[in-house]
Order: C-alpha cells, then structure tokens, then sequence
C-alpha cells in the first residue's frame, strides 16, 4: 500500500469520525413539517389523534383506508341494489392534499346513503361546493393567535386559542336551508364560519376547515383536547374509515432511496460515499504510465558466427581464411553501427567513416589500406594477421 492511499484512508476516517461526532453531539432541530401523519410523532403530526380515535368512539372498529376514496368504496358498492355493502364514519384530517373529483363525488354518494362523512382539511373538493351550494374564502390576514369556539352553547367552555398552523379560509357562502352551523374561528373579535354539517340525501357532511386542531402539537397544549372531542362529538358511534396518509399508491411511487434518504445518518453516509466515490474517481483519473518491459535487440547472428568461425581459422593456422573473416566481421560493424556502403573501400569511404566515427582521419586510412593490400595478397602470414587484428582493435578502442 503507497503512501498516497494511506493519506486518502486515513483522510476518509478522519472525515467520518468528525461526521460521526457531529451527529452525535449535535441537538436534533424540531421538525415542524406539516405532514398530518397518524405515524408521525413530531407536532405536526397526528399519531396522539389517531391513538385516540377508539377512546373517542367507544372502541367502535377502526379501518385504515390506505388507498383513494372512491378505490375503497366503490369496491364496497352493491351495483344490484345500489347500496353500500358497508356502513360508517369517514374521517379526513389533512391539509395540503386535496381530494380529487372522483373521489369526492363518490364520498358524497357515500353519506347520500345515511353515512357520515368528517373531513378537516383547507381543501373542500370543487365537487362538493358545486353540489351542496358552498364557497369558501381567505381575505384576512393572521395575526397573532385565533380562538376556535363552538356555536352550541353546551360547548362554550370548550374554545381554545391556537397560534401554530392556523390557515384564514372560513366559510363565505353557504346553502341554509341543508346546513347547519357548528363552529366559529375569531380573528380580531370577528368571528368566522370554520365547521358546518351539511344534509346530503340520507347521511350528513361535516366540513371543518382548522386541521391544525388535530395535531399533537395543540393536543397535547392545555385542555385543547375538548374542543376535538366536541368537534366529533356530532359524529355517530360507528364504524370508523380513517383516510391514512400512508397511501399504497405514494409507496410504490417514491424513490426506493426513500428509507435511506429518511433517517439522518443513514442519508448522511449515502452522501459520504457518493463524495468519497466522486473523490476516488478524481485521484485516479491520472494517466499512469504502465511499466515498459524491456525488449532485447535481436542478436546479430552473422556476426557470432564470423567470430567462430575466425577463432576456429586461428586455431587450424589458415591465415588467408582468417584474415578474411577478421575483414568481413569489421566490415559488418561498420555498416550495422555506421551505415556506410562497404563496397568501395576508396578514398571517400575512409573520408566518411573518420567523419561519422570522429576517429583519426590517418589511422583509418591505414586500415583501409591493410584490408585492401590483404585482400589481394595470395599467401598471408601470422604477421600480417596479427598486423590486422591490432589495426582493428586499435580503431574501437579510439
């Protein structure tokens, strides 16, 4: 292991135990998002509500709709005898997901036959203000906190003061002769239509429009549960159909990062490794040269075997034979390290090997001489091959 990748390892420890401390010693933020969850514990949810629903309702059963209202019961619907095959409460207490038109229109069929629908959102479907003859408004600004009261005077101890959440939609229009006003929200001593129950065939419509109400984080404030209690109080003792906002359909849909991406640490590693794998491709996107193996130049086989065969001459005293090995094995040195035409060994050859060997421009011409007396002289002697051989071997030691 080098030394640049211990650096980068001891580096990336370093890093997670910083982030690891930093995670352990830091205060956790609240979370004041408003997600109106029944699994959620953090103030805007509603798990303290939901927990509560079966104390409310004398532990009536209580059904988690986790798919859309219309997918629940119009796979409950009798088409035969165009009845529901089931009977209840339907509550809704959301604030930022309307219900869409189909849905609703079938909610409205739902209580047309003698059923119940509750919904506390800032969202009345478009549906339902067609049908039943209602509208709604914000033209106030908030300021400060608002009293949520009750228009039965049995629940006139049970208003309560909220500053957390409050949205300023009241109701602006409504059908009198079908709808009964239960609740008022008090904005600078003016008081503001927020909680109605509608008539609608044979069932009721109870529309409130401060889901804020329900979370655990007014719940829990003072005595604010009696007014949620009061709120359902108009509710009858039945079955209870409780819009989850844990729907199927958002499960499926979200990213399969969504368990990682929810738990801090979790998120927090995912980020460290895309960092350290973004980092890793940085360092390594050099260009690194790969090790260049060594090639042997081929070996010049002529010239092993002249030198053989020379040796071999000297040892059987054939000095002719001999001296014409020694001539032609220096001949090949000069053409192989020089390249230089041997085949005229004149005037001009012994003026371009001094030029391109840097060697006595004099000793070479007398080598040349020698090679070319030898050539032409029939019956050479030891002498002259010993003459030869110390030429030769004087010109590569220069």
């Amino acid at each position: 292991m080098n030394k640049t990748l211990k650096f980068y390892i001891g580096l990336l420890i370093l890093l997670l135990t910083f982030i690891v401390y930093v995670e352990f010693s830091a205060v956790k933020p609240i979370n004041w998002t408003k997600t109106y969850n029944e699994t959620h514990k953090i103030p805007f949810g509603t798990y303290v509500f939901y927990n509560e629903l079966k104390n409310l309702f004398n532990d009536n059963e209580i059904e988690n709709i986790n798919v859309s209202p219309y997918e629940y019961f119009n796979d409950r619907y009798n088409w035969e005898d165009s009845s529901y095959v089931t009977s209840g409460t339907y509550i809704y207490i959301k604030e930022n997901e309307p219900v869409d038109n189909v849905s609703a229109q079938e909610l409205m069929d739902f209580a047309s036959h003698g059923n119940t629908v509750f919904m506390s959102t800032n969202y009345i479907p478009n549906s339902f203000k067609d049908s039943l003859n209602i509208e709604t408004k914000s033209q106030y600004t908030i300021k400060g906190n608002a009293k949520l009261t009750l228009a039965n005077s049995r629940f006139k101890n049970d208003s309560i003061s909220i500053e957390k959440g409050l949205n300023n939609l009241y109701f602006s229009e409504l059908d009198s002769l079908n709808t009964t006003v239960l609740g008022y929200q008090v904005f600078d001593s003016i008081p503001y239509i927020n909680y109605v129950k509608i008539e609608h065939g044979s069932g009721n419509l109870f529309l409130h429009l401060q889901p804020t109400a329900f979370t655990n984080f007014n719940l829990l404030k003072k005595d604010n549960k009696k007014y949620t209690e009061a709120l359902l109080a108009y509710l009858p003792e039945t079955t209870i159909f409780y819009d989850s906002v844990n729907k199927k359909r958002k499960e499926m849909g979200n990213s399969k990062l969504r368990f990682i991406l929810s738990k801090p640490a979790l998120r927090y590693a995912w980020y460290l490794a895309l960092l350290s794998l973004i980092f890793f491709m940085i360092f390594n996107a050099k260009r690194r040269q790969r090790i260049i193996k060594v090639i042997k130049p081929h070996e010049n086989t002529t010239v092993g075997f002249v030198k053989t065969i020379g040796n071999l001459y000297f040892e059987t005293k054939d000095h002719n034979n001999l001296i014409e090995k020694k001539i032609m094995y220096f001949l090949e040195h000069i053409r192989s390290a020089y390249y230089l035409d041997t085949q005229f060994l004149d005037e001009k050859f012994s003026k371009n090997l001094a030029l391109k060997s840097g060697k006595n421009k004099t000793e070479i011409k007398k080598l040349i001489s020698t090679i070319s007396f030898l050539r032409a002289k029939q019956n050479c002697t030891e002498d002259d091959l010993l003459n030869l051989n110390k030429q030769i071997e004087g010109f590569y030691k220069v």
